[in-house]
Parts: C-alpha cells; structure tokens; sequence
C-alpha cells in the first residue's frame, strides 16, 4: 500500500476515533449502564465495519474486480447506515451542548436562574429524540442493501408530442439505463427485472448507457437474458461515462481500447446496436422517425466524447426524432438551445442518488444540488428530457425511495 492510501486511512481512523469518543461520552451519562455495557461496543464496532467495508471496496475497485459479493454489498451499504446513525446522533448531541454552553455563559455574566439547571433532563429527552432518528438510517440501509435495490418496476407516461407523425401514434418505447452489470449480486432479480421489458410488447427498446462499472467482463452472466428482449423496430443503446474503463487503471491504453472494443462486441452480441454519434431511421412503412444516439457528454470530470452536429448530419429539420445521451447535463448545455429542435431527449446517469423520496407532486434527493435535471420529465419549447433513476446501482449497494426503474413511453401524434 502507498504512502498516500497510509495518510489517508490514518486521518480517517483519526476523525473516526474523535468521533466515537464524543458519542461515547455523549450517551455514557444517559443510558441506563446495563444498556450502556452493550451500546458502548457498538459505537467502534459500526466505524470499523465502515472502514472495513470502505477498504475492501476501494481495493477491489482498484485491482479491476468486477464480480460483486452480496456478503460485501450487504456488510458496507448496512455499516454506511450505522454511519449515518451515529451522524444523526452527534447532531442532536452537539446541539444540546451548544444550548447548554450558551447559558453557562449566561450565567458567568448574569444572575444564575435556578430553572435552568436542569441539564439532565433535557440531555434524556434529547438522547431518546436522537436514538429514535438514528434508528432510522439503519432500517433503511437494511432494507436498501436486501429489497430495495432489486424492486423493480415499469413507469408509464403518456405524451403528446407535436411532430410526430400520424403513423406512429402509440408508438411503444422502453428506455432502461445504468444497468451498473459488476455491481449486481443476485442474478434471478436481474433477470426478473429484466423479463418486465417483453411483456410491455414495445416497438423500441432504448438503454442509454453505463452497461457497466468498469470492464466489459461483468456482463458475461447477463447477456442471454439481455439476447431475450425484443421489440418491433429494434434495440438500440449508447455508452455512458462508465464505459470507456476510465476508472481503472489498464496496462496501457491499447488494453483500455481492447476493454471498450469488447464492450461493444457484447452489445452485438446481446442483438442492440450501438449509435456513436450517430443516427438511425425507424421506418413503418410510411414515413420515418430519427433516432440519434450520442456518446457520453458531461459537466466536471465526466467525458465530452458526444457530438451532436456529427450524430444529427443526416436528420432533417423537420423530421420527428429521440435523441440517446447519457447525461442531462448534455441537455442543459448544448441540445435544448441547439439550431435543431430535439422532440424527446432521454437520459440516467444520475440514479436519483439512489437515496431519496419520489412522491405525486414532490421530489428530493441529494444529487438535485449536482444535477438541474436530475429525475423525471421536463420540457422547454415542445422539447423533452426525461431522466431515468436506473436499473442497477453503484458505490451504495442499495436504493431506498429510489427504486430501479424501467420507463414505458406511449407517444402520441398531437393533432391540434
């Protein structure tokens, strides 16, 4: 191990140990000291599961293991709960002692109020009020890590789009996304997840990128299922900024391309065809419809191999088209405000965190402080975007409120 990982696990450990020290002392003069005996050794226990849990994933991802472990998912996404817990925790205990400091300097300065004596109490109601909330990161990891990843299930909408042509009312089209193939652990809820798809009957079938963590090597088990889905006018997928094998080290760059070259060799042989910039007419019979399928273009660290004056070359103006890209943030800075009208962009990449509440009318998560357009349906000028939360998962082994999703869409000419 480098001098650098050393550094960095050891100022970890320090704050970790901090940390626990200030729970510990927390709840040591609160807690009944036949619980205490028992709690006390959970405190260190959960930071070392942590680390554990933390260490053995980074060295894995950085030695190229693709193939997931349930042990490991379950034993770091459940210590990632015990984490939060003890977080939740020290927020009400360090706002009790802020409360209780402030009117022990009242007191220095002014005449001491006998009805602010009674610390211990207070310390009680707030000790039980935080171990209530804390408990409530580690049910959800629990849940997140065993159920909430692998509940799959289809979202349907209806739209109305203004170009689209009489001929293709009703058209059918399933879009999955960020399928995260090394990170799954169970292969019967995949596969399940996956069976939903036929039985939609679509007449497109769109995945639009992140097939993979890292190597193409981690859709071995999964490519006769992915053989199984068909749909009337094909299927059609883009890669995603988790494709290109930039997040692991190759032995030089001729291995990174042969990773990539396999990659897209799967993807033919699981019968999608891969659009790299470029674009594709879906035919009825009686007139067409584009399809544009763009690489990975992204704010930050992310890649900008995408393209869309190469990819759009050959689709008029005037033609009705969906456009594959990876990444919203694509939308947001380049196609909506393009020369050429996009009628129906889809996206992922973002998971919706994974972590979140998606209620009828209001929705939260974390990554909305990243991503502008982070989840769901959004349209400016007759041209939409709709950003899927995905089908796998990454780093968190789990998904609560988050559920993986497959989207139906039923489009439909607007006569008016």
């Amino acid at each position: 191990m480098s001098y650098r990982y050393i550094i960095f696990f050891s100022i970890i450990l320090g704050i970790f140990i901090v940390f626990d020290l200030y729970i510990w002392k927390g709840y040591s003069k609160t807690v009944q000291q036949k619980r205490f005996s028992i709690f006390k050794w959970l405190i260190p226990f959960s930071s070392l599961l942590f680390l554990a849990g933390f260490a053995i994933n980074l060295y894995r991802g950085s030695n190229g293991i693709y193939n997931a472990n349930p042990i490991i998912n379950i034993f770091f996404g459940t210590s990632l709960g015990f984490f939060v817990a003890k977080l939740i925790a020290a927020i009400f205990l360090l706002t009790e002692d802020i409360v209780r400091i402030s009117f022990w300097i009242k007191n220095l300065i002014f005449k001491k109020d006998k009805k602010e004596k009674n610390f211990a109490s207070r310390r009680n109601f707030v000790r039980n009020i935080s171990l209530g909330m804390a408990s409530l990161p580690i049910l959800g990891s629990i849940y997140a890590v065993t159920k909430g990843k692998y509940n799959f299930h289809i979202k349907r909408l209806d739209l109305s789009m203004k170009r689209l042509p009489a001929s293709f009312d009703g058209l059918q089209v399933i879009q999955f996304s960020d399928f995260h193939a090394g990170s799954f652990d169970d292969f019967e809820s995949v596969e399940y997840g996956l069976s939903l798809i036929n039985k939609e009957n679509p007449d497109l079938i769109l995945f639009t990128g992140d097939l993979v963590n890292n190597r193409a090597a981690e859709m071995l088990p999964y490519i006769e299922s992915m053989k199984k889905l068909s749909a009337k006018y094909g299927k059609f997928a883009v890669l995603g900024n988790h494709d290109y094998g930039d997040y692991v080290p190759f032995e030089n760059e001729a291995a990174r391309q042969a990773n990539l070259d396999y990659l897209e060799s799967i993807f033919k042989e699981a019968g999608f065809k891969l659009l790299k910039n470029e674009s594709i007419q879906i035919n009825n019979g009686q007139e067409e419809i584009d399809l544009i399928g763009l690489e990975n273009w992204g704010e930050g660290p992310f890649p900008k191999y995408g393209d869309i004056d190469l990819a759009s070359i050959n689709t008029p103006y005037e033609r009705f088209n969906i456009v594959m890209s990876h990444d919203p943030d694509h939308w947001e800075n380049e196609l909506r405000m393009h020369k050429k009208q996009f009628d129906l962009t889809l996206s992922g990449h973002t998971h919706g965190s994974q972590i979140g509440i998606e209620i009828p009318g209001w929705k939260w998560s974390p990554v909305k402080y990243r991503y502008k357009r982070w989840l769901g349906l959004y349209e400016e000028n007759d041209q939409y975007l709709f950003v899927s939360k995905g089908f796998g998962f990454l780093g968190f082994p789990g998904r609560i409120g988050m559920s993986p999703e497959i989207i139906k869409f039923k489009l439909h000419a607007n006569k008016a």
